[in-house]
């Protein structure tokens, strides 16, 4: 016989209470919050809307300077403030403020008459309270507009708006004394932030090169932008917590900004200054367009200075041309190839130092002919270079072969970019080897028919200046050069340079560019400037001047550029060559270069011996 089954039990009033417990103790929970929030936990008046406003703000990270070569300071970050306004802030905290107003009116009235408790305000005194607390305002913002020289009434047309705006920018970067006063006003919804503003020491000297920053302290020119990612900082950040009225009253989470980091160039603001101002006489006397002027170190290809005519000042950044000429812009360099055509057919045995070259008349290329200005006769190699023979040195190209002559052109970095990292660098221009009819290489041996940039010239002749061997070019600080390169032998260089030195001498084209005590080597240019379709302006010329110094031991290479002189003078030996020498003159001496030229040093006497 089976067992029966346990009955299950249907008694759940153990749980019934137990359920009623636990429930009846979250309501007991729930009303004692409520009470503690209501009666115990209260806001004093003064922290009344505390935590009402959290937000995380932005730290602004300082710009690393920019420094010359010696650490002289060319662009540098400066504390400013700008003052923002949130006018729909200013509006809603206007009922808050009359409230705290209207206490404090209370509470005074209560003592003065010695009363026990305050008593409510009479719409005479609610009246009173308001007008005294617009009037408080409207000093304020008249206050604010006077110290940011703004049109009377524009900060209160924004706060009694319909919609007032919710962010302003009321100024940007003005300076923290200012800044310090509005801060003290403590009006609702005005905001004090620290930003940073860049200032460039130097102005217009070096405005081209340095380029600036925008409203927001990024890059838009130059080395500003160039060198952005370095110079450039982290920025932080901090979560603030505001009242009802805008004003901060605790700040958590704190990340500190991280600087960034300083660039030094390779510049020397001393040779930059000498320049840029030799050139700026030299536009304004011969009534030119514009002007460029650069210098490289010899022997590591570092750029010394690199000056633009006109300029423009980057603190201000009034209306001009932002752009670097003596870097980005192009011109046919004429004549100044000159040396190279004949150090080309030196070195690769085409050209033979005692050849010597008949040029009277003209020189027929096809149905083409190429002349000279003056009937010079033969000529010898140096006379080629120092009276400047257009038929000479064509007739020198039309000796080497097409690939070989063109290849000379390529090495020198004639066509491609110097790579300097310099926004808007200049490639230049030079025809593919495989169009090099014979007419097309005549006129590439005198600089025609090919572009390049005054940095890019300037370069070319470092495979002179520093005996064979063609440097990179850098705007940084550097010891030596890793890439340089050989183009020609030592050999090679030399002699090509002693014949530039003829070009300084009483009767070749570059008389002015002499230095008393050094020697100096260069070539001048003449170059008619190219029409719209193809051709050429009459009586509009870019003056070209390029050289180096001291020539036995070139330290120094100068590329002077003046376009469309119109003060009478155009020839480069007249408009550009005395540039060089005004600015190699002062650079030499700055850099305490020896004199390699004693017997044309002038003589400095005593007050003794004039007696």
């Amino acid at each position: 016989m089976k067992k029966k089954a346990p009955e299950p039990n249907t008694d759940f009033t153990g749980r019934r209470r137990v359920l009623l417990a636990f429930m009846m103790l979250c309501m007991v929970a729930l009303v004692g919050r409520a009470v503690y929030l209501q009666l115990v936990y209260q806001y004093d008046s003064k922290l009344e809307n505390v935590y009402e406003h959290v937000g995380t703000q932005a730290i602004m990270a300082s710009r690393g300077m920019i420094r010359d070569r010696n650490g002289a300071p060319l662009a540098v970050s400066t504390p400013v403030h700008s003052i923002i306004i949130n006018a729909y802030e200013v509006k809603k905290t206007d009922e808050a403020r009359l409230k705290q107003m209207e206490k404090a009116f209370r509470k005074q009235k209560k003592d003065q008459l010695h009363l026990e408790k305050e008593m409510k305000m009479t719409e005479d005194e609610k009246l009173q309270v308001l007008n005294s607390y617009n009037k408080e305002k409207d000093q304020k913002l008249a206050q604010i507009e006077t110290l940011l020289g703004l049109k009377a009434g524009k900060v209160a047309d924004l706060v009694k708006a319909d919609k007032p705006r919710q962010f302003v920018y009321l100024a940007r970067r003005i300076a923290p004394s200012i800044g310090d006063q509005i801060k003290a006003l403590k009006l609702a919804g005005l905001f004090v932030e620290p930003e940073y503003k860049r200032f460039y020491p130097t102005r217009e000297v070096a405005a081209h090169l340095l380029g600036f920053t925008d409203a927001k302290d990024v890059g838009q020119e130059g080395v500003e932008a160039g060198y952005e990612k370095v110079l450039q900082g982290i920025p932080g950040s901090k979560r603030v917590i505001r009242d009802g009225q805008g004003h901060v009253v605790a700040v958590t989470d704190m990340k500190e900004a991280v600087k960034g980091k300083d660039v030094e160039l390779s510049i020397d603001e001393r040779i930059q200054y000498l320049a840029y101002r030799e050139l700026e006489r030299a536009v304004a006397e011969n009534k030119a367009k514009t002007g460029v002027l650069v210098i490289l170190d010899a022997k590591t290809g570092e750029l010394l200075a690199a000056a633009n005519q006109p300029s423009f000042n980057p603190n201000t950044k009034q209306k001009s041309s932002y752009r670097n000429r003596a870097i980005n812009d192009v011109f046919e360099p004429g004549s100044t190839i000159k040396p190279f055509v004949v150090a080309a057919g030196l070195e690769g045995g085409y050209v033979h130092p005692n050849d010597m070259f008949y040029t009277t008349g003209s020189f027929a290329i096809g149905r083409r002919t190429v002349k000279d200005v003056h009937n010079y006769g033969t000529m010898d190699l140096t006379k080629v270079i120092k009276k400047s023979s257009n038929i000479a040195v064509s007739q020198m190209a039309l000796r080497m072969p097409p690939k070989y002559f063109w290849g000379v052109y390529r090495k020198l970095g004639l066509g491609s970019s110097a790579k300097i990292g310099f926004p808007g660098e200049a490639n230049g221009s030079l025809i593919d080897y495989h169009r090099l009819n014979d007419f097309a290489r005549a006129t590439l041996s005198f600089g025609y028919g090919l572009s390049t940039s005054a940095l890019q010239l300037a370069r070319a002749y470092t495979a002179l200046a520093d005996d064979g061997v063609l440097h990179s070019v850098t705007l940084l600080k550097r010891d030596e050069d890793d890439e340089a390169q050989r183009v020609f032998s030592v050999k090679t260089a030399r002699s090509v340079r002693a014949m530039m030195e003829q070009v300084i001498t009483k009767d070749g084209t570059a008389y002015e560019a002499r230095v008393d005590g050094y020697t100096v080597a260069g070539k001048t240019g003449t170059v008619k400037k190219s029409g719209g379709r193809g051709g050429y302006i009459d009586k509009k010329y870019f003056s070209v001047f390029a050289g180096m110094a001291p020539a036995k031991d070139p330290r120094l290479v100068m590329v002077v550029m003046i376009d469309e002189p119109s003060a009478g003078q155009y020839y480069g030996g007249l408009v550009s060559a005395p540039v060089f020498s005004r600015v190699m003159t002062g650079a030499l001496r700055i850099l305490d270069i020896a004199p390699d030229k004693l017997d044309t040093m002038p003589i400095l006497l005593t007050q003794q011996q004039l007696q």
